[in-house]
C-alpha cells in the first residue's frame, strides 16, 4: 500500500522508457530534453506523460531534481540513497554533489528545537563554476 501522499504507478512501457532515458542521459536534464531523447528513439510518450513519470521518479527517490534560475526543474537518475545536495553553476548548469552531513545536522537540530520530527530536506546551492567564475 502506498504511503499517504505518495502515488504509485504501474510499470508501463512509457514509465520504463522515461526511467531508461533518464539513466542514459548525462547530468541533469529538463523534461523537454528527455522527451526529445525519447522521440529520437521512437518512443511514443507525450510531454505530459514524461513530466508525470519524472515527478513520480523524484517522489519515489529514484531521481534527483534541481531548479534552474528560471525555475525550470531538471532531473537526473539518483545514484545514491545517502543524503546529498548539489552545487550548481547558475550560468551553464554544471553540477557537483557536495557532502550534506553538516547541513543535515543543522536541520535536525533546528527541527528538534521547534519540536518537529520526520524532517526531510532539499538543499540546492548555486554559484559559478570555474569556467564562469570571472563573469
Amino acid at each position: 500500500m502506498p504511503e499517504p501522499g505518495r502515488t504509485m504507478v504501474r510499470s508501463t512501457r512509457q514509465a520504463r522508457a522515461v526511467a531508461a532515458a533518464l539513466a542514459a542521459l548525462p547530468g541533469f536534464r529538463s523534461a523537454r530534453e528527455i522527451h526529445a531523447a525519447l522521440r529520437g528513439d521512437g518512443t511514443g510518450a507525450g510531454i505530459a506523460t514524461v513530466y508525470r513519470h519524472l515527478h513520480l521518479l523524484a517522489e519515489q527517490g529514484r531521481a534527483d531534481t534541481i531548479r534552474r534560475a528560471s525555475g525550470e526543474t531538471l532531473y537526473r537518475q539518483r545514484r545514491t540513497s545517502a543524503p546529498h545536495c548539489y552545487l550548481t553553476c547558475r550560468i551553464c548548469g554544471h553540477s557537483v554533489e557536495v557532502d550534506t552531513s553538516e547541513v543535515r545536522q543543522w536541520a535536525e537540530d533546528a527541527a528538534s528545537r521547534a519540536g518537529f520530527t520526520g524532517v526531510t530536506d532539499s538543499v540546492q546551492l548555486s554559484g559559478l563554476c570555474p569556467a564562469h567564475a570571472s563573469q
